[in-house]
């Protein structure tokens, strides 16, 4: 944490091992909860709209709200911690480019917005369900380039 204080932009290597190693095991979770979400809501949007509503034809039951909440839960709380982390790091090392602001803040709307906006679907109508799929990328892809220029920074600096 004194890193994210301090104004010393040289942490000790051991610091850096330590960021480098964190910013691969977020990596990691990218990618672990996307198989996961393909796993539980499907990856294709008819999948993901018979898996929330169900399907009479196929005999697909709908999501129980218990699954979807506990879910949601799940998504609100883990993908907190993964923006902190990542934002923070990107924060530190990027702070002087003008278009980091925006990228840390598109990055924060989309990973909290995202469960939130399946979870209105379940309740709503299906035309949620795209918007849910576009966020739900859209913060995995600026976790994913974030925890890469992290990773850059910090192995090549």
């Amino acid at each position: 944490m004194k890193f994210l204080i301090s104004k010393d932009r040289k942490p000790s290597v051991l610091l850096k091992l330590l960021m480098a190693n964190v910013m691969v095991a977020i990596l990691f979770y990218i990618l672990l909860d996307i198989f996961l979400h393909a796993y539980i809501l499907g990856f294709d949007i008819a999948t993901v709209k018979a898996n929330i509503f169900g399907d009479e034809e196929n005999f697909i039951e709908p999501i129980l709200l218990e699954t979807l909440l506990l879910q949601v839960h799940i998504d609100i709380f883990m993908s907190l911690i993964a923006v902190m982390i990542l934002s923070s790091v990107y924060i530190r090392y990027h702070s002087e480019q003008k278009q980091s602001k925006i990228f840390v803040h598109l990055f924060l709307f989309s990973a909290l917005v995202s469960p939130i906006i399946l979870l209105l679907s379940f309740f709503t109508n299906m035309m949620l369900v795209y918007l849910y799929i576009f966020m739900y990328a859209l913060w995995h892809i600026l976790a994913f380039i974030m925890a890469s220029l992290n990773l850059k920074r910090l192995w090549f600096s």
